[in-house]
C-alpha cells in the first residue's frame, strides 16, 4: 500500500562514501535512526514521501467510509464504523506528526495532497456502492494495510516505527470488523450473500494493486529495503496477502474473482492471474473514478477546519502566555 509513495521518489544522495558506509552499519545493526541523527538526504526524501503518502491514505481514507455512518443498518454498525473512521483520521494524525520530525511542516504536505502532487493509494478513488463494500474494505483493504504495515513496525526510521505499532493494533481491530460484517451477509438471505460476492468481485483486483508496482517495475524499493525502511518486496506481501486471504473467502463461500487462480503445491502458495497494470497506472496518475471528487473533499475539509486550527492556536498562545506570566 505504502509502496505506492515510492512512486516517482528520489533517493539520490550525495554524501560522501565514508559517511554513507557508517550510516549503511548503523542500518545494518538494526539500530533505530533519529529525527536529530545524520542521514543521507535520499533516506530523508524518501522517508517525506512514504510517511506523507501514508497520512494523506489515512485521512483521504476516511471518505468512502464517512459515506456510510448515517446509511449503517444498526446503532451498532454506526458506532463501530464511526469508532473506525475516527481511528483512521487519528492515525493521519501520527504521521503527519512523524514527517514534521523529519522538518518537514503539516502545511507543506497537505498542500502538496490539494494540488495533486502527493499521491494516497489508489484503492480510495473507488466508489463505496453498496454496504457490503464496508465489510469488504475492512476486511480486504486492512487486510491489505495490515500486511503492509507490520513490517513497519521495525522500519529503521524510529518515530515512524513506533507509530506502527498502535497503528497496527487498530487495523487489526478493522480487519475483524470488516470480516464480521462480510461473514453476516455470507451467512444471510440470499440476496445478502450476493451483495458481499458482488462487492469482492469489484474489490480484489484493487486490493492487490495496493502493494504497488510489481518488482521489475518499482525502481524504488531495493534501495528502501536496502536502508530497511521497507522490508519486504511489494510482490512478497502481495503473495503473502493472497495465501492469507483466499481460505477466509472459501471459509465464507465467497469465490475469488480469479478465473487462474490455483494452488502451487510446489511453492505452498497460490498462483494467480495478471493484474491489470494499465487500470493501475491510471488510477494513481488520477484517472480513477473517484480522484476528483476526493481530493476535492479533503480541499474543502481543510478549508472549513481553518477557524479550529487558528483557535486551537490562538488558546496555545494565550496558555503559554499565562504560564510565562505566572514564572
Amino acid at each position: 500500500m505504502y509502496s505506492q509513495g515510492l512512486i516517482g521518489a528520489d533517493g539520490k544522495t550525495s554524501e560522501t562514501e565514508e559517511f554513507l558506509a557508517a550510516f549503511q552499519k548503523r542500518i545494518d545493526a538494526e539500530e533505530k535512526i533519529e529525527p536529530n541523527d545524520a542521514m543521507p538526504e535520499g533516506y530523508r526524501k524518501t522517508l517525506v514521501r512514504q510517511i506523507a503518502q501514508h497520512a494523506h491514505s489515512e485521512i483521504v481514507g476516511m471518505l468512502p467510509e464517512g459515506n456510510w455512518i448515517n446509511r449503517a443498518p444498526s446503532l451498532r454498525r454506526k458506532a463501530a464504523l464511526l469508532a473506525k473512521v475516527q481511528d483512521e483520521g487519528g492515525h493521519g494524525l501520527y504521521l503527519y506528526s512523524a514527517v514534521e520530525t523529519l522538518g518537514v511542516s503539516r502545511e507543506e504536505v497537505t498542500e502538496e495532497l490539494h494540488s495533486g502532487k502527493a499521491k494516497y493509494s489508489s484503492i480510495f478513488n473507488y466508489p463505496t456502492l453498496s454496504w457490503a463494500d464496508i465489510g469488504t474494505i475492512g476486511w480486504l483493504v486492512d487486510g491489505a494495510a495490515i500486511m503492509n504495515q507490520i513490517p513497519l513496525c521495525r522500519c529503521s526510521f524510529g518515530p515512524y516505527s513506533r507509530a506502527m505499532i498502535r497503528v497496527c493494533k487498530e487495523e487489526s481491530f478493522h480487519q475483524r470488523q470488516g470480516y464480521e460484517i462480510v461473514m453476516k451477509l455470507a451467512q444471510g438471505t440470499q440476496a445478502q450473500k450476493d451483495m458481499a460476492q458482488d462487492s469482492i468481485n469489484r474489490w480484489w483486483w484493487p486490493a492487490l494493486m495496493m502493494f504497488g508496482p510489481s518488482d521489475k517495475d518499482s525502481a524504488h524499493s531495493e534501495q528502501s529495503m536496502k536502508w530497511k525502511i521497507k522490508r519486504f518486496s511489494n510482490d512478497e506481501l502481495r503473495q503473502r496477502f493472497i495465501d492469507a486471504t483466499v481460505p477466509q473467502a472459501h471459509y465464507l463461500g465467497l469465490e475469488i474473482p480469479d478465473p487462474d487462480l490455483t494452488w502451487n503445491e510446489e511453492k505452498g502458495g497460490y498462483d494467480h492471474g495478471e493484474i491489470d497494470w494499465d487500470e493501475f497506472w491510471r488510477v494513481v496518475g488520477g484517472g480513477g473514478v473517484m480522484n476528483r471528487d476526493r481530493v476535492r473533499d479533503r480541499k474543502a475539509a481543510w478549508d472549513e477546519g481553518a477557524w479550529v486550527r487558528e483557535a486551537a492556536l490562538a488558546h496555545a498562545e494565550k496558555r503559554r502566555a499565562r504560564q510565562m506570566a505566572a514564572e
